[in-house]
Formats: structure tokens, C-alpha cells, sequence
């Protein structure tokens, strides 16, 4: 698995390809430990060294369950990047019912949004206690949609403060949108950002605003949601398939059926090229999968290692149903 730095300071290598650890904090449904442990151990045989979680994934269980996995690991051969914005609060009172955010836990803590100075302080600290570590490599603000004073204000300082410490290395955010995420950028200190869901084989809104910017800054842009929530996850979406964590929309599974129609003359199938396409792009420098066990590491990896020919993406530029790269632009060979 091939390694890319990003490129501003500080100097972190991530992996092409990282693990996304949201179905370690039981996502939709329970995940055993052993289970979870043995899908580390699968990607970390495959190359992967990038591992991404947050405290909101299970109310602190997929931070946990990952610092596990990697204790025994060689602590400079690997890059975890978790979250800030969604601070945990215990709530006994609630423990006997079950999360209800979309993760398989008792209810035994609740999220508060909280970008201030002294909550980003608080929040790495809980972090770095249940990962069991002494830094963390990334740390992005959580999906501060609706608070962008506070994080830009409060939060990205305090986040540079404790790069400038050692504390965290890279600094950025993580959201489901590109225009704020393309602010960070022109406005804050920021090394590099997660995007999710928006720069994917089936809309491409980041290219217009986050990548060119981020490209000329020298600001690494890391890719999640490179299925759409599951849209393009299966070889044809099916009727009842999820786009943006809800029932597609018919004319959207149409669309993404007519892509993989294109797919498969060219003898690739849509989820190999959902993935070829995020990482062709040079502000790109990794995509993050969500995985639950050993044998969903197996498949991605496949998918990753699909070869995709470059004709593929003229045919579907041809029949309207891929953005032509903006004039002067570039991309990596498919």
C-alpha cells in the first residue's frame, strides 16, 4: 500500500487507502471486539497504516476498541486520526436505553457540541485516554456545519496550539459538505481536511470549490463517503439502496445504474470505480473506507487493486454522467 505525504507541515504519511473505524462503534448494529480486531489486523497485513475514528462513533467504544487494536503496533508506523466538536458527557440516567444516533450502545453518555478553546482541550484529552496514546497524528473538527464562528475562532487555535505542543500533528476538519470545508482553507491554518460524500463517481460539487483550492495551498484532502452512503457500494444499486444515510431518490439510483451500465463494458465493476476515481485527483491524498470485519478488508482491497482503464472516464464524461476535469487541471493515471 503505497504511502503519500501531505503537503504541509507537519509531515504525516497516510496511507492511499485508511480504515474508517464508525462500524467499531457498533454503527447500525453490534460489532464484537474480536471481530473489530481482527479486521485491524486484516488491513494492517494489507499495508493500511491510517486509521480514522472519532468519540462519536459509539460514544467512545470505536476509540477505544481501536486503541486496543493497536497497542502492540509499532507507534511510528501508524497514523490515527480522531475528532473534536462532540464532546461526551455521562448520562446515567439514560444508560439503560440505547444510543439513538444510529450506534448499537447503551445511551450511557450524550454528545454536547462544544468548539470551544477549553472543549477541544478536553475533548483530546478523553481521546488520547481511550485510544491509550500519547498523540494523536490528525485531529479534525467534527461536521461544524452549524458552527463556524466557535470553530474557526476557538477551536482551529486551540488545535494549533496543541500542534505547536506535540500534542496533535495535522489539524483540519471533517464534514459532509465542501464549500465550508473550502473556508477552512482560505480562512484558517489548516493541514488537511476530510470530505465525505461530496467528491464521489457520482457527484463531484468538492471539485469546483475544496480541491482547487486545497491543491494550490498545499492542503491534503482526504476522501470518505466514496460510496454515498452505500449507493454505489453494490455492482447495481438496487431499489431500496441508501443515498446520504436515507432511501435514494429513484432518479439517482437510475443515474448510478447508468454509470455502472458503462462500468461494465469497460469490465470493471461501480464499486472498483467509485474508488479508482477519488484517488485519480492530485489534492487527494487518501481515501478512507469504512470496514467492519476481516472480510470486508479483503473486498476493498480488491476493489482498490482493480485496474480501470483511462477510457472509462471519458466514456462517462461522453454520456454526461461524469463532470469533464476543469480546464488545466490535472489527474493521476487510472
Amino acid at each position: 500500500m503505497r504511502a503519500r505525504s501531505l503537503p504541509r507541515r507537519p509531515a504525516i504519511r497516510l496511507t492511499e487507502l485508511g480504515f474508517g473505524a464508525a462500524q467499531g462503534g457498533n454503527l447500525y448494529r453490534a460489532t464484537t471486539d474480536e471481530e473489530f480486531a481482527v479486521a485491524v489486523d486484516a488491513a494492517w497485513a494489507a499495508g493500511v497504516r491510517y486509521f480514522d475514528t472519532a468519540p462519536h462513533y459509539g460514544l467512545g467504544l470505536s476509540e477505544r476498541r481501536l486503541g486496543v487494536a493497536l497497542r502492540e503496533r509499532p507507534r511510528d508506523e501508524f497514523v490515527v486520526s480522531t475528532k473534536v466538536g462532540r464532546r461526551l458527557v455521562p448520562s446515567p440516567q439514560d444508560a439503560h436505553l440505547r444510543d439513538a444516533e444510529g450506534f448499537d450502545v447503551p445511551a450511557s453518555h450524550r454528545r454536547v457540541w462544544d468548539f470551544s478553546r477549553d472543549g477541544v482541550r478536553r475533548s483530546i484529552e478523553a481521546s488520547l485516554d481511550r485510544l491509550g496514546l500519547d498523540r494523536i497524528d490528525v485531529a479534525y473538527l467534527h461536521d461544524p456545519d452549524d458552527h463556524w464562528e466557535q470553530a474557526a475562532r476557538e477551536a482551529v487555535p486551540a488545535l494549533a496550539d496543541l500542534r505547536d505542543q506535540g500534542v496533535v500533528g495535522a489539524i483540519g476538519a471533517g464534514m459532509n459538505q465542501s464549500a465550508m470545508l473550502a473556508r477552512f482553507v482560505r480562512e484558517t491554518d489548516v493541514d488537511v481536511l476530510m470530505c465525505a460524500g461530496r467528491y464521489t463517481l457520482l457527484e463531484q460539487g468538492a471539485a469546483d470549490d475544496l480541491l482547487p483550492i486545497a491543491g494550490s495551498r498545499g492542503v491534503g484532502v482526504v476522501i470518505a463517503g466514496v460510496y454515498n452512503s452505500g449507493l454505489l457500494s453494490r455492482d447495481r444499486p438496487p431499489a431500496d439502496a441508501v443515498y446520504n444515510y436515507q432511501q435514494a431518490p429513484a432518479d439517482v439510483i437510475e443515474r448510478a445504474r447508468r454509470i455502472a451500465a458503462v462500468c461494465e463494458t469497460y469490465g470493471v465493476t461501480l464499486p472498483q470505480a467509485a474508488l479508482a476515481f477519488v484517488r485519480r485527483h492530485p489534492a487527494v491524498v487518501s481515501t478512507v473506507v469504512g470496514v467492519r470485519n476481516e472480510s470486508q478488508v479483503a473486498e476493498t482491497m480488491r476493489r482498490s487493486e482493480a485496474a480501470v482503464p483511462e477510457a472509462l472516464w471519458d466514456a462517462l464524461v461522453e454520456a454526461g454522467l461524469l463532470a469533464a476535469p476543469a480546464e488545466g487541471s490535472a489527474v493521476r493515471p487510472g
